[in-house]
């Protein structure tokens, strides 16, 4: 009986061997086309909430002062002749787990578009809030996402406030809503901080003199 059981404990081992290996194998396979659709979406996303952008630069330094809220990407999002604002890549919990989102914020503040990434929320539900034929205004065919293009981000952002919530999924469209908030607020952070460091280095300019200033006349001079 004892040898029996050995041996169905060594065959059970082998055959979780064996799984786990084919896990890493699939997951090595399909790591790198997974990434590639990843990438895909970013960039259809990006350009779909800035449909005039020729460029989105990554950049550095956007930080959320609440730990709840992670940004794996921003892109300084740029036309054909100026900035047209930032892009944010966020990422925070929601009702089935992290959400993921990319935030537009332009020039004047506002949001210009917001389009989730990933999400886990009861489909039927919390799910809505990608479903493009339900609407949190019927008569306008606003989806709850639509809502916030064109929000300003002095706005309270308060769902139930001045944001409709999806019916009977009240946790996530708070948590949805807060990640577009911390999105936005990071977003204006950083372009104000820009405009006040290059406000800072145009007005610190050197005062060069020129040939007529070296030229003055001496005194009693024609």
């Amino acid at each position: 009986m004892k040898k029996d059981m050995a041996k169905l404990g060594l065959t059970l081992m082998l055959y979780a061997s064996l799984a786990c290996a084919s896990l890493a194998v699939v997951y090595a396979i399909t790591k790198d086309s997974i990434n590639r659709q990843e990438e895909i979406q970013l960039q259809a996303s990006l350009k779909d909430i800035f449909p005039q952008a020729v460029s989105f630069d990554p950049i550095q330094g956007l930080t959320s002062s609440d730990p709840n809220f992670k940004f794996q990407a921003a892109y300084e999002v740029k036309g054909e002749m100026a900035p047209l604002g930032i892009a944010v890549k966020a990422t925070g919990p929601s009702y089935g787990g992290p959400a993921t989102l990319l935030v537009g914020v332009d020039l004047l503040h506002t949001i210009s578009g917001v389009r989730i990434m990933a999400l886990t929320d009861t489909p039927g539900l919390g799910m809505n809030a990608i479903n493009p034929t339900y609407y949190v205004n019927k008569d306008k065919k606003i989806t709850f996402l639509g809502q916030f293009q064109g929000k300003v981000l002095t706005d309270p952002f308060q769902v139930k406030n001045d944001v409709v919530a999806i019916t009977a999924a009240t946790i996530s469209s708070r948590s949805i809503t807060n990640i577009i908030k911390a999105a936005g607020d990071a977003a204006i952070a950083y372009m104000d901080q820009q405009a006040i460091t290059a406000s800072s280095g145009s007005s610190a300019q050197p005062q060069t003199s020129t040939a007529e200033d070296s030229a003055q006349p001496q005194a009693g001079g024609k």
